[in-house]
């Protein structure tokens, strides 16, 4: 009798440790979400000023014959992809947290980072075998392979 009132306590403190995780999780995923929510709103935000001071700057450099200075436009304009590819990156762990704060008020979720092996077993890399043809037909044949008995 003993061992099913220790075993039933164990079960409830075990439920009360997941449980607490979940709620852990959720406040956490909540403030990573506002986070990066002020994060993209200054991105975009550097993302256009940016971009539109590379279009000026190069706009009138080429209207002077400026060429280093249609040169710094473009870098600036390139410096605005930059952050555009940052605030890109922000939408897509802004998804997934959305996700896993969805799996967590449906009961469904698992506390798995993306550093969790999935169980997924890696295919050798192909470009190796590739690379081996590729240089092989750069070398050219061997001697030995071209070379035909004589008659």
């Amino acid at each position: 009798m003993a061992n099913v009132v220790t075993t039933q306590s164990v079960t409830l403190e075990i439920e009360s440790i997941f449980n607490s995780n979940r709620v852990t999780d959720l406040q956490r995923f909540l403030k990573k979400r506002q986070c990066l929510n002020f994060s993209n709103m200054i991105f975009e935000y550097m993302f256009h000023i940016i971009q539109t001071s590379g279009i000026i700057i190069t706009t009138i450099a080429a209207g002077y014959n400026e060429k280093y200075l249609v040169w710094v436009g473009a870098g600036i304009s390139s410096l605005a992809s930059l952050v555009k590819v940052f605030e890109s990156s922000n939408n897509a762990m802004l998804k997934k947290l959305l996700n896993d704060i969805k799996a967590i008020k449906a009961g469904t979720y698992v506390d798995e980072g993306s550093l969790v092996d999935d169980g997924k077993v890696a295919e050798p890399p192909a470009p190796r075998v590739a690379v081996a043809q590729a240089v092989k037909k750069i070398q050219g044949p061997s001697p030995e392979v071209t070379s035909r008995p004589a008659v």
